[in-house]
């Protein structure tokens, strides 16, 4: 059992497919979009190589004009693992989206029931002002769940503004009760021990990397994969149209913005992004942290892996 994670563009994707290779493991996505289909070049997803020789699991599994939570992640997720458990392979579980790697870990906090009524009014709120209106709203109620929750995560905003309007207290109150002294972590609280792998590289390399795979999407035709999605006949789901690098490029279309601003934009977001992952991960307990040089080979960063896990 063991969960790979780091920031965006960190390479957490090729150790995780490298590492299941060498064990013949399965792959567990922890990414909030790459569970949607044909959203494939913005989300980075492994390649159709990659997946006819490893089994990849939570990729592809909602259509876009769908919504997506982090209870029906937890099903799913276990669900795979009991699978991949029952063929007696290893579980490789990889990502950067801190809260399902979080629920993965503790389980899900006690907070409020969902009101549909506050989300709907939320949400034409967001539609008529721009969202930004309510992240500045979140940022009034509870900053710390600002710091943690990236100004686009339309999700996770409404999320947040409707337990403080059911409970007039701050989500990130709720949220402590996840910090669970260690060494108790239990996913899905059905008993299953990870091995935690962080993979940290130096800030600028990180944005460098970043920057860089974001000139590779643009490249591998991210505009035509987004003029495509606005084609089909089920609109985007709101979750769907706020992922980076999707909003950027939708607003692009739509003549908001030049392709240049919106490109500049995704890396902006992009290393805001990151930035947010950082602070959720120093919230994490016993990450084994895997410091990588700038140009330190994939080979090598698994040999490093391999050593790790071996010596417990």
């Amino acid at each position: 059992m063991i969960l790979i994670l780091g920031v965006t563009a960190s390479g957490k994707g090729r150790l995780a497919f490298n590492l299941a290779e060498h064990l013949g493991g399965e792959i567990i996505s922890v990414d909030s979009m790459k569970v949607y289909r044909r959203m494939n070049i913005g989300t980075a997803k492994p390649s159709e190589e990659a997946r006819r020789r490893i089994n990849y699991h939570l990729i592809d599994v909602v259509e876009p004009s769908e919504s997506f939570s982090v209870g029906r992640f937890l099903e799913l997720a276990g669900a795979a693992i009991d699978q991949v458990k029952n063929r007696s392979k290893p579980v490789i579980a990889v990502g950067g989206t801190a809260l399902y790697i979080k629920a993965l870990l503790y389980g899900l906090f006690d907070g409020p029931a969902r009101d549909e009524q506050i989300r709907l009014r939320l949400k034409q709120r967001a539609q008529a002002e721009g969202l930004d209106t309510l992240y500045k709203r979140l940022i009034e109620i509870d900053p710390a769940a600002a710091q943690k929750i990236h100004a686009n995560d339309l999700k996770r905003i409404i999320r947040a503004l409707e337990v403080y309007e059911l409970t007039g207290k701050p989500i990130s109150g709720f949220q402590q009760q996840w910090q669970i002294p260690a060494p108790i972590l239990s996913g899905i609280n059905r008993g299953h021990k990870w091995t935690i792998i962080g993979l940290r590289r130096e800030k600028t390399v990180e944005n460098s990397r970043i920057n860089q795979r974001v000139k590779n999407m643009i490249e591998a035709g991210l505009v035509d994969e987004v003029k495509s999605l606005l084609a089909e006949d089920k609109p985007l789901s709101m979750q769907a149209r706020c992922a980076i690098g999707y909003a950027e490029i939708i607003d692009c279309l739509n003549g908001k913005t030049t392709l240049d601003d919106a490109v500049e934009l995704i890396k902006k977001n992009s290393r805001r992004f990151a930035k947010s992952q950082r602070t959720w991960f120093k919230t994490f307990r016993e990450v084994h942290w895997l410091d990588v040089l700038p140009d330190e080979p994939a080979e090598k960063i698994l040999e490093r892996t391999k050593s790790l896990i071996a010596n417990g």
